[in-house]
């Protein structure tokens, strides 16, 4: 059991009635991309929090919910429009190994209860969303493989794993959901077969290497042209982009996705360092990943959704705002 108690019950979830424009914002021609949040998990570390016990930033989802809101809030007030859900961590499978299972229903609806909170915490003038995060296998019992999708599974068990936790996080209230850090052909086959049946609108999020030709393919060696082209058939996702990896490469990835894709694309890299699951630190990166600094290049390549992940501050998602101000 946890050491803490939830703040709330199911009863006590609202669940608001939040008809959601963000389909429409995402296509609309002309106006400038939508900014995402930055590194959720991350910036609760700067604050203060310890997010480096076995559930990760959902530790403080369960254990101080103010302090997601107030991540969130952070987030908002340098610019943000999207608020990603503390619910990358949280799978029924991760929350038996801290016998907390019974808590796993509840920790998904008080994520987007928690994000929407934070939308509405002043008179912004914007438009601002929620959108439900719905990490890997790799993030839950994969135990760290979502950057190479060494999962050993069916794209038929991945869907079974992921099915319940989605039904709950589309149920919760949020503006779209976006599976995020996805590394395998798989899961991406897994979750194709699971976004058809969503009346929200589903963006898929893979992540990417370069391999030993210099060819940019998902975490498990699969070539992006691939994937993109199973989504582009499929005809169920809102949009397509790339997430953690390093700011050059998610240009260049952008440039595939485009090519193979109609779908609006989206974009959150991360600071330029890596995560050693092992070790559990960040490593240094390569030079060259100023994120705001390469806005026009993500815009140049075609992205609607511009944000960051690991490591990316709210100042940096400032400076990504006056950069897609200044067009």
């Amino acid at each position: 059991m946890s050491s803490r108690p939830l703040p709330c019950t199911l009863d006590d979830v609202h669940i608001p009635n939040h008809p959601s424009n963000f389909r429409d914002a995402l296509r609309a021609e002309g106006s400038p991309p939508i900014i995402l949040d930055g590194g959720l998990g991350t910036h609760l570390a700067d604050r203060g929090n310890d997010v480096t016990g076995h559930l990760w930033s959902a530790q403080i989802l369960m254990d101080r919910p103010e302090e997601v809101r107030a991540a969130h809030q952070d987030f908002f007030a340098a610019g943000a429009q999207v608020a990603t859900t503390c619910s990358y961590q949280v799978s029924f499978d991760g929350l038996v190994q801290v016998g907390s299972s019974e808590d796993f229903e509840t920790m998904l609806r008080t994520s987007v209860v928690l994000a929407r909170d934070a939308s509405t915490a002043d008179t912004a003038v914007a438009p601002r969303w929620v959108a439900a995060s719905v990490g890997p296998y790799g993030a839950g019992p994969g135990a760290g493989t979502e950057y190479d999708g060494a999962y050993d599974l069916a794209a038929t068990e991945l869907a079974a794993w992921h099915r319940e936790r989605l039904e709950i996080l589309a149920d919760a209230g949020a503006d779209f959901i976006i599976f995020e850090t996805v590394p395998s052909l798989a899961e991406v086959e897994a979750l194709t077969f699971l976004a058809k049946d969503l009346e929200l609108p589903a963006i898929l999020s893979v992540t990417v290497r370069t391999d030993e030709r210099g060819q940019i393919v998902l975490g498990d060696g699969t070539d992006l042209g691939v994937a993109a082209k199973i989504v582009q058939e499929s005809g169920v996702w809102a949009g397509i982009g790339v997430n953690c990896c390093p700011v050059p490469l998610a240009v260049a990835a952008l440039q595939i996705l485009g090519e193979e894709t109609d779908l609006p694309l989206s974009a959150y890299p991360n600071s330029g360092e890596t995560w050693d699951h092992e070790a559990r630190v960040w490593v240094p990166g390569t030079e060259g990943n100023d994120l705001p600094g390469s806005v026009p290049a993500l815009v140049a390549a075609g992205a609607r959704l511009i944000g960051g992940c690991c490591q990316v501050t709210p100042e940096q998602i400032t400076r990504v705002r006056e950069a897609i101000q200044l067009g």
